[in-house]
């Protein structure tokens, strides 16, 4: 594999990529038009959460994915980089607005290792050997109300679309190696 494409290197343009498609509203923007009107939740707290899931599920796809790949580490150094400094203008940008400080590179910090722990203690997870299981009930609750099946669904169907996009996305960009996932 040659490691330039188009003047970049393959994990800086995957860096890039999937940094884009992390900060992307638009499939946050479409599960919202989609969550039942039933559900029992604030909507304004699912899309701030949907927001956070995208890019943390698309950071826990890079690190799934890329298990055993030397293309692993420098990747996902790239891409939390990324993340942080669009968190830190996210957070000065919302502090002035505010006028309280806010962290937003911490909460995501935060936000995964509530969902790593989640699924870590799921026997159902663990189980079925699908961390999903364990995501919904989470994700429902960070929105407000754990029980809401509409909202579950919601946080499962970001977190799985996103994992299955970026190994898609690597895949393609022959960044995975057949003993990937």
């Amino acid at each position: 594999m040659t490691t330039q494409k188009n003047g970049k290197s393959f994990v800086a343009q995957a860096e890039e990529d999937l940094f884009n498609y992390a900060i992307d509203r638009e499939e946050t923007k479409w599960l919202m038009e989609k969550l039942h009107q039933e559900a029992d939740i604030n909507r304004t707290a699912v899309e701030y959460e949907l927001g956070a899931m995208k890019i943390i599920a698309t950071g826990w796809a890079i690190s799934f994915h890329m298990e055993d790949s030397p293309f692993k580490e420098p990747l996902l150094s790239g891409f939390w980089k990324r993340v942080f400094d669009f968190s830190h203008g996210l957070s000065e940008t919302a502090g002035t607005l505010t006028g309280a400080r806010i962290d937003y590179f911490q909460l995501l910090r935060e936000r995964l290792d509530q969902y790593v722990e989640a699924i870590s203690k799921s026997p159902e997870a663990k189980g079925a050997n699908d961390p999903a299981v364990a995501i919904g009930p989470e994700f429902a609750a960070k929105c407000g109300n754990r029980d809401d099946i509409f909202t579950q669904m919601t946080g499962i169907s970001m977190f799985m679309t996103n994992v299955n996009r970026v190994g898609t996305y690597l895949k393609g960009a022959g960044l995975l190696t057949g003993t990937d996932h």
